[in-house]
C-alpha cells in the first residue's frame, strides 16, 4: 500500500464520506464518493484509510474529531491516506 496527498481546494462540499474512527475500533476510511465530486477528481478511492487531516494525526481521531476537523477546512481540504489494496481479500473459507 502506498501513501498519497491530496489538496482539494474551494469550499465544501468535499465529496466523500468517512467511516470508522477510534470510537469504532477501526481507522478512518472513505466510505463512499459523491460522481465528479472534488474528491473524485482527486483519484480518491472508497477504502483509502485517512493518515493525516489539515497536517494533524488522524490516528487516534474519534469520527466526530475527525468530521469536525474535515469541517473547519473551508478554503482548502489537505489529507494523506493511504491507498486501499487493489486486490480483492479472499473470502474466509469455513472448516469443518
Amino acid at each position: 500500500m502506498s501513501n498519497y496527498s491530496v489538496s482539494l481546494v474551494g469550499p465544501a462540499p468535499w465529496g466523500f464520506r468517512l467511516q470508522g474512527g477510534k470510537d469504532f475500533n477501526m481507522p478512518l476510511t472513505i466510505s463512499s464518493l459523491k460522481d465528479g465530486g472534488k474528491a473524485s477528481q482527486a483519484n480518491v478511492r472508497i477504502g483509502d484509510v485517512v493518515l493525516s487531516i489539515d497536517g494533524i494525526s488522524a490516528h487516534g481521531m474519534t469520527h466526530l474529531e475527525a468530521q469536525n476537523k474535515i469541517k473547519g477546512c473551508t478554503g482548502s481540504l489537505n489529507m494523506t491516506l493511504q491507498r486501499a489494496s487493489a486486490t480483492p481479500k479472499p473470502e474466509p473459507v469455513a472448516v469443518q
